[in-house]
């Protein structure tokens, strides 16, 4: 079976309950001292997959105001080099109102993201670009470094869901996959795609269909973990993970793991 990795809060208390829920590793937010934690983790016998740049900037890449995200994802490239943690998960845009880039966007873009991968592949790194809202962005990258090594695509599940309409995002990308963020949600439940959507459930707990994302997932070149990205708590004003909020974290882990090996067993079949 593929080992199975969940994303959980970078310190010390987290990890113990994750080795004890019985995961096999984790994939966090970049850590306050990367090298410690990454020390940590491996002291615990778990396995430090990848660690998420932070994405609140991501805007400002297809804009001549891009220069402080750069940094700020070149920072978390170093962290990861630090730390020996293989692959960093990106975003290639935020938000609802970002549809497709104009060609003056494209421009900034793809010059900004490549001093990015520069950096990644100066310092050993892959780069996962996920699937989020505004798919043409990131398709834009993927297409003008179609070449570089060390990019790759990290399929998210739960954004294809809500923020993707239901499309298959993954097929265009099946040779190409780095990463995975597994999770589940309600799809669009109003008149609009919102982020409050996103509910990061644990897998069939929502709409997905979890057999077809098996077998998609089957197809395509990857043979790494799987990749568990899932929360206890609800989206601001909504109630689609109240059954979790009232568990204690240990007691969420061990469901959590439990929905993690059911997907994991229909790879299996």
């Amino acid at each position: 079976m593929q080992k199975l990795i969940v994303n959980c809060d970078p310190t010390k208390e987290a990890l113990s309950l994750v080795r004890q829920a019985g995961w096999d590793g984790v994939h966090t937010m970049p850590p306050e001292d990367a090298g410690a934690f990454a020390a940590e983790v491996r002291r615990q016998g778990l396995i430090y997959s990848s660690i998420h740049a932070p994405f609140g900037g991501a805007a400002s890449l297809w804009g001549e105001e891009g220069e402080g995200f750069v940094k700020e994802q070149i920072a978390c490239l170093e962290d990861a080099a630090r730390a020996k943690v293989p692959l960093v998960v990106m975003h290639a845009i935020i938000g609802m109102e970002k549809v497709a880039p104009s060609e003056r966007e494209k421009a900034f873009g793809i010059e900004n993201f490549g001093r990015i991968l520069a950096a990644a592949e100066k310092l050993g790194i892959s780069v996962a670009l996920e699937n989020t809202e505004g798919f043409e962005y990131l398709a834009a990258l993927m297409a003008a470094y179609a070449s570089c090594p060390s990019l790759g695509f990290c399929w998210d599940s739960g954004h294809e869901q809500c923020y993707n309409g239901a499309r298959d995002v993954l097929a265009p990308y099946a040779g190409r996959l780095f990463y995975m963020h597994l999770n589940d949600n309600k799809g669009v439940t109003g008149d609009t795609i919102t982020f409050l959507d996103d509910a990061h459930l644990l897998p069939f707990d929502g709409v997905s269909d979890w057999e077809r994302n098996a077998a998609r997932l089957k197809a395509t070149c990857y043979h790494g973990p799987l990749v568990f990205e899932i929360s206890q708590e609800n989206m601001p004003g909504r109630h689609a993970n109240d059954r979790y909020e009232v568990l204690s974290y240990a007691e969420y882990l061990a469901l959590a793991l439990s929905h993690a090996r059911r997907f994991a067993a229909l790879m299996e079949e």
